[in-house]
């Protein structure tokens, strides 16, 4: 059986927690910048879980991160 190659733009996007949780960045955090709050700035770096309708293609991208 050939080895699986882990999608390296996944690999970059998405962080698999100790628990096997799937954690993204949100998007729009760089754009127009200067003129949103800092309340919505603070927002934007925290990172939040992944959709459960999504897990199963990360997985498929990413086949040596989850236990």
């Amino acid at each position: 059986m050939p080895k699986l190659k882990t999608h390296k733009g996944a690999k970059r996007r998405f962080r698999i927690t100790a628990t096997g949780k799937l954690m993204r960045m949100k998007g729009g955090k760089s754009h127009l910048r200067r003129k949103k709050a800092p309340r919505t700035k603070r927002l934007y770096s925290d990172m939040v879980p992944v959709h459960p309708s999504d897990e199963s293609r990360l997985k498929k991208l990413l086949p040596y991160g989850l236990k």
